[in-house]
């Protein structure tokens, strides 16, 4: 339909009687045709897609957590599902913070942040919950942290919700980065709450990482 609608054009330019243009000056109408049809269909097909929103990108499911990207754009869903699910089978360490060395249950949450959002959690379970908006086990969405008393305290283990009723997580001593169900009766009765990084610590980390950026300095 393009091809017609500019051949059409450039027959018009070359023989109507009302048109001053000589055959020179075709080949610039055509081009100039051809940009602003270009430039229509493009509108259109803008208009056209599912419009997205921050509400979009954090609400949906299967989505992220209330958070927009540390680069301020919109986080796609499952993002950080995708990087917890990447380390799978990592061994569990007491203190260990990276995939080399093994993770315990906080520093594996918190390098899958890392990873996803930037630096925006604090290193161990209680911190985190801390830092984090408690919300009903009901509102869980994929990406949210889940917190056990697994040591006779309120916030001794977390993970995170994966959706489905599923979460993923770094047990204890011995085992490895694994998916759970939180239906399963052990974890069920351990659970204590679930909770979600806010919107504003993701924009305050994004805000640090570019003034770190402007003053040529690495953020830590």
């Amino acid at each position: 339909m393009l091809f017609t609608y500019v051949a059409r054009l450039a027959g018009r330019a070359s023989i109507s009687p009302a048109n001053k243009k000589t055959a020179g000056d075709i080949p610039s109408i055509i081009t100039r045709s051809l940009i602003a049809v270009a430039g229509a269909l493009a509108i259109a097909a803008v208009h056209a897609s599912p419009h997205r929103t921050n509400a979009d990108a954090t609400h949906g499911a299967p989505a992220s957590p209330h958070v927009v990207s540390a680069d301020s754009q919109e986080s796609e869903p499952g993002d950080l599902v995708a990087e917890a699910v990447k380390l799978l089978d990592v061994p569990y360490r007491w203190g260990g913070t990276s995939a080399e060395t093994g993770f315990d249950c906080s520093g594996f949450v918190r390098a899958v942040y890392d990873k996803a959002l930037g630096p925006v959690l604090p290193r161990t379970a209680a911190q985190q919950a801390a830092a984090t908006k408690k919300i009903a086990r009901s509102e869980l969405e994929p990406g949210d942290l889940v917190f056990f008393n697994t040591r006779r305290h309120k916030f001794s283990h977390v993970g995170i919700y994966m959706g489905e009723g599923k979460f993923i997580h770094a047990p204890k001593p011995g085992a490895r980065v694994r998916i759970e169900k939180l239906g399963v009766k052990y974890w069920s009765s351990r659970f204590t709450s679930a909770r979600r990084v806010q919107e504003v610590q993701v924009a305050r980390n994004a805000s640090a990482s570019k003034a770190a950026d402007g003053a040529g300095v690495v953020a830590l």
